[in-house]
């Protein structure tokens, strides 16, 4: 499992004809009033010939565009690149469209090594964000193609033109910037392998691996302990495939903790929809059906790589959801992990059942809040369509996720949860069945994930909130700006920024 994303940053404040480079982007944004270039460092002839000549060569300074002209001498480029930031409010752009415009450049200039951004930069966060966006946009999946003739190698080296080279605080905010889109990428690469090569116990060796080196326990759960132990949803789901389940968890532990997080992630590596199958067309993307387990594994391996002052335990629960005459049927009842039990009434509605097991194991620690990330329905996709994630749960927790997604630059929208949704769960035969109501499903699922929320020490149940990516954590358009196609990492920035805020708030 491997890709390609090694990108080194540098940031230099000197004369930029003295740095040798195949490209230098300078930033131009979408104004009222036409294009504007925006703090170039060229020459004041050249600027203005070019300031001249953007409505000729078509640029608009609309995001993602990105337009090649010969470069100019003084620079010291071969090419110089005009990369929209599209609208700029009073002309400064946001963090997120700098990330985004950097992420576009370099993967749009795939086949050079080095290139330079003289973007607008008047604070840390600004060099940080076109650092991550370039790592973002440099992504390449190293895909199983027989052959890589053609195939462009992407930038590996950046530099950032900034007054701002010498300031304490930038090395910290690049290596963050290093660490966070590391995390990205690798939930990209582990959404992206075919599930022929990802399945539960490749996973989870995979979580083994990539916690090498950093103070993280992984603890493996297999098929025989996982049943020992009455995880009930997580081998129900699994029992109609030959590749058993497991669960994973991870465990990040600090001497300066100002709190104790618990994140759990649907790591479904490929849903058939048992024996509720699903149609042809509906199966072809469902290899991306774990990345919510992807987003967590990697977001706590981020927060442990940062050091951050926390606790933070993961818990990845990994089935693979396929027909068989051993799988679970539709009027079937399973057991949860601590003993609630659940009429199955669709066995497409599968992952809301591993999550349940992991949501009441994460519960039994007692954290201080409880986030769970998961693909877990298309209704999802119906009500916020296929960038946006819904966020729902306490009020708090939902707020304090979406403004963390706000400063991280992914898009998340909070949603309610009705309280006559939860009516339509109940089951003569068990506690709840796993279907309710269809209209507003996105929000029937996390009615039905809130009854595994368990109460904290204090006697109060803990704190929650459910992200629901099904949607922007997999892109089958075409890439935009520093979004490949296929898996987008989605939510690993949410989750960091938000433990981020946690310390931040503690202080």
């Amino acid at each position: 499992m491997s890709a390609k994303d090694n990108v080194s940053f540098h940031v230099v404040s000197g004369e930029l004809s003295k740095v040798s480079a195949d490209a230098l982007v300078v930033a131009v944004s979408k104004g009222t009033d036409g294009p504007a270039i925006l703090d170039a460092p060229l020459a004041p002839a050249a600027l203005a010939s070019l300031k001249a000549s953007l409505s000729a060569l078509g640029v608009t300074g609309a995001a993602d565009q990105v337009v090649r002209l010969p470069g100019l001498p003084e620079t010291g480029a071969k090419t110089l690149v005009l990369a929209g930031v599209g609208a700029a409010a009073n002309g400064a752009p946001s963090d997120e469209a700098l990330r985004r415009a950097a992420g576009a450049a370099v993967r749009q200039l795939a086949g050079l090594k080095h290139v330079v951004f003289a973007f607008p930069t008047t604070a840390v966060g600004q060099v940080a964000a076109i650092a991550e966006g370039a790592a973002l946009g440099a992504y390449q999946y190293a895909s199983l193609h027989s052959s890589t003739k053609g195939k462009l190698e992407s930038v590996s080296k950046v530099t950032i033109h900034s007054t701002l080279a010498k300031d304490p605080e930038l090395a910290a905010a690049l290596e963050r910037a290093s660490v966070v889109a590391k995390a990205v990428n690798a939930t990209r690469t582990l959404v992206n392998e075919p599930p022929s090569r990802l399945y539960p116990s490749t996973f989870a060796d995979a979580a083994k691996e990539l916690a090498k080196g950093l103070p993280v326990k992984v603890t493996i759960l297999d098929e025989k302990r996982l049943l020992k132990d009455g995880y009930g949803g997580i081998m129900g789901v699994g029992q109609g495939s030959a590749r058993p389940p497991r669960m994973v968890k991870l465990e990040y532990k600090s001497e300066r903790a100002v709190a104790t997080l618990a994140f759990v992630g649907k790591g479904i590596t490929f849903d058939s929809g048992g024996i509720s199958i699903k149609p042809g067309a509906g199966m072809v993307t469902m290899k991306c059906d774990m990345a919510g387990a992807a987003a967590v594994l990697n977001a706590v391996l981020a927060v442990a790589a940062l050091g951050l002052p926390v606790n933070v335990t993961g818990w990845l629960c990994i089935a693979e959801n396929m027909p068989s005459g051993t799988a679970i049927r539709p009027s079937d009842v399973l057991t949860i992990f601590g003993g609630k039990t659940v009429e199955v009434l669709n066995t497409d509605a599968e992952g809301r059942l591993v999550m349940a097991d992991g949501l009441v194991a994460a519960s039994q620690e007692f954290p201080d809040v409880i986030i769970d990330v998961a693909t877990l329905t298309g209704a999802q996709m119906v009500a916020l369509g296929n960038r946006t994630a819904g966020v729902m749960g306490d009020e708090g927790v939902s707020a304090a996720l979406k403004a963390a997604a706000d400063r991280a630059g992914e898009l998340v929208w909070p949603m309610p949860l009705p309280e006559e949704l939860r009516a339509s769960l109940d089951s003569p035969v068990a506690d709840m069945a796993n279907i309710g109501e269809r209209m507003g499903g996105m929000m029937t699922a996390a009615v039905f994930l809130q009854e595994f929320i368990g109460k904290g020490k204090d006697g109060n149940v803990i704190p929650w909130a459910h992200l629901d990516i099904a949607g922007p954590a997999f892109n089958e358009g075409s890439p935009y700006g520093y979004t490949p196609k296929q898996g987008t990492g989605m939510s690993v920035r949410t989750l960091v920024a938000y433990v981020e805020d946690v310390v931040a708030r503690s202080a």
